[in-house]
């Protein structure tokens, strides 16, 4: 008797402990001593020579690495000078300063201080999207499978508040806000990845994707909330956005196939109300092409966007999510928006 009950009592504790516990695997939290392996890589791996693809121009790229089982599966991106950090879809973060050598230096692996549910499973820190307000840098991350937003103190220290919006709380665990980004104005966007608007009088659901826009902070509880609808190209989801510095927004879609092929499309969609197609309340947006990478180009799980600007030059940041399989990768690829690109698929080499 006295084992039984001391079995009951170690069970009790483990439940007191981690409320949420229900007997699955404990969520990867990462290390202590994060070291990371790079591999510089080329667009094209048959034609290393080759740089353009669409209006974008190919300025490097690395496949990052770690033994760490933590790492891998990271889904968004910030990009400050030569300050990085990705986050995973299992609420990891890693921070590193890069710069033209290609070389992380100060390395950092963190697990994000909260976010839903106990943090016990990978579900309850599903992150697929993050934003950052420049001025105060407080963050957002966009939480898919609970379908919230939380906001969190500069530099990830602490998490301030949350919220699950009407519209939002109705999206698909699988589906929710994989894009989301804040503008310059104060607004935020978020899209969701597979959440599509309900049928119309002929009794079909649009091919297209739900799409928030918040007044302000979207965490705020009177922060007023307008739907508009996205249209990705057919067979592709939205997965991540960001804002240009001339009030464009770059959309970032992902077409997947077994075994293991993937499509990315990178969209560019108008700015402002003035515009046929820009984002307002009640529209139906829809990108034109600015690039493809598609085989025989260097193809993955591109999840995350981010956009810089180095001098005059506005600059794309891709990362990959590589779902922490062994056939995939990480992928870090830099690439150089072309103001006289038309945005058709195209590839050139470059001469001289």
């Amino acid at each position: 008797m006295g084992r039984v009950v001391r079995a009951f009592l170690s069970l009790l504790l483990v439940l007191l402990i981690v409320p949420g516990w229900s007997g699955d695997e404990r969520l990867k939290l990462p290390g202590d001593a994060p070291r990371l392996t790079v591999e510089r890589v080329a667009l094209n791996p048959d034609d290393p020579a080759m740089k353009r693809v669409g209006a974008l121009t190919f300025l490097g790229g690395v496949a990052l690495g770690s033994d760490d089982p933590a790492f891998g599966g990271f889904s968004a991106l910030l990009v400050d000078g030569e300050r990085f950090t990705l986050l995973s879809d299992g609420g990891n973060l890693l921070r590193f300063r890069m710069g033209a050598d290609w070389r992380p230096r100060g390395v950092r692996f963190d697990p994000l201080p909260a976010g839903p549910g106990t943090g016990w499973r990978k579900s309850d820190r599903d992150s697929e999207a993050v934003a950052i307000d420049p001025r105060t840098g407080r963050m957002w991350v966009a939480f898919e499978n609970d379908n919230a937003i939380w906001r969190y103190a500069p530099g990830f220290a602490r998490g301030e508040r949350w919220r699950r919006s009407g519209p939002m709380a109705r999206w698909p665990e699988a589906g929710g806000a994989e894009s989301m980004t804040r503008l310059r104005d104060g607004r935020f966007l978020a899209i969701s990845e597979t959440r599509r608007p309900p049928r119309g009088v002929d009794g079909r659901r649009p091919e297209t994707r739900v799409g928030l826009i918040f007044a302000g902070d979207p965490t705020g509880r009177t922060t007023r909330i307008a739907r508009f609808s996205y249209r990705p190209e057919r067979g592709h989801h939205p997965v991540d956005m960001a804002e240009l510095p001339d009030g464009r927004l770059l959309v970032l879609e992902r077409r997947f196939a077994l075994p293991f092929r993937w499509r990315t499309r990178v969209a560019l969609v108008a700015p402002s109300a003035r515009e046929m197609g820009a984002v307002r309340a009640g529209a139906v947006v829809s990108g034109r092409t600015v690039a493809r990478l598609v085989p025989p180009l260097l193809t993955d799980n591109f999840e995350g966007i981010a956009v810089a600007q180095e001098g005059g030059a506005i600059v794309v940041w891709l990362v990959s999510d590589d779902n922490q399989l062994p056939v995939q990768r990480t992928l870090l690829l830099k690439f150089r928006l072309d103001r006289e690109g038309d945005g058709k698929v195209a590839a050139r080499r470059r001469t001289g």
